[in-house]
């Protein structure tokens, strides 16, 4: 690409985000400066809003964050939830029962933006160990709309879990996975990364082919589909490799980085 980009999205963990949890000086430098040139950015994760707080550190509280695949829009500067968007009750309740029957041993959580309510059989991961798990009853657990429904099984690795998960649900609410560590994710119906970039695009006025796209995981996959330009780094799993437009450095070589300085030359 010789043209610079009218907006800049990119996921997080994987991407930009070292597997260490660190984000690269480099990495902040080439980011903060591209928003010199008067080129904005937007972070694309399926990190919860609880989870920022090391991001919006790390750039000085620059840019505007896509949170839980879609579920919030997250202010960086202001370090506030801007918007949610969650499956309703009914539809969570359907898509539990789907879950459970199509996926025997599977524990499942509802992800909010700051804490976390589970059933019994739910297993924390690494994300949920800066908070305590609430393990709700039945009957409260699914009464309030969800931003993010997870899934954890205690062998099926996430492709397993996804390949089951999606004729469970059909089109109750889209499923992903972001991770391999026995994980599956679903969000309310229309939402992904792509209607979150969609949303932030529209308020600054930028078409679709004016943006590029940094990922790593198949819940980047709609936003690859939708922004004009998609790179995958090196240690993208294979099915963001197959469609990306080019795969870039790995993120522990400052892919991401290395890349954006090329367009700041141009």
């Amino acid at each position: 690409m010789t043209q610079l980009p009218s907006l800049i999205a990119c996921d997080l963990d994987g991407t930009l985000v070292r597997h260490d949890g660190t984000v690269s000086p480099r990495t902040v430098a080439a980011f903060v400066a591209l928003e010199d040139k008067g080129i904005p950015f937007v972070f694309v994760t399926g990190r919860p809003p609880r989870l920022m707080g090391r991001i919006a550190d790390a750039f000085g509280g620059h840019g505007l964050a896509v949170c839980s695949n879609g579920a919030f829009d997250y202010d960086l500067r202001a370090r506030a939830v801007v918007a949610e968007y969650g499956i309703d009750p009914a539809t969570l309740q359907k898509v539990v029962r789907g879950l459970r029957e199509a996926i025997p041993g599977i524990g499942l959580a509802v992800e909010y933006a700051d804490w976390l309510a589970a059933d019994p059989d739910y297993e924390p991961g690494d994300w949920d160990r800066d908070i305590a798990v609430q393990r709700l009853g039945e009957a409260d657990l699914w009464r309030r709309p969800a931003p993010k429904l997870v899934g954890r099984h205690p062998a099926l690795s996430a492709d397993e879990l996804l390949t089951l998960a999606r004729p469970a649900v059909g089109d109750l609410v889209t499923v992903f996975h972001s991770n391999g560590e026995r994980l599956v994710e679903a969000v309310a119906p229309g939402i992904s990364k792509a209607d979150g970039l969609a949303r932030h695009a529209s308020r600054l006025g930028v078409p679709a082919e004016d943006v590029i796209a940094f990922g790593d995981m198949p819940n980047d996959l709609s936003m690859f589909g939708w922004a004009g330009r998609a790179y995958a780094v090196a240690n993208a799993h294979r099915s963001l490799i197959a469609v990306a437009d080019d795969v870039i450095g790995s993120v522990e070589e400052d892919g991401v980085a290395v890349f954006l300085e090329s367009l700041l030359r141009t």
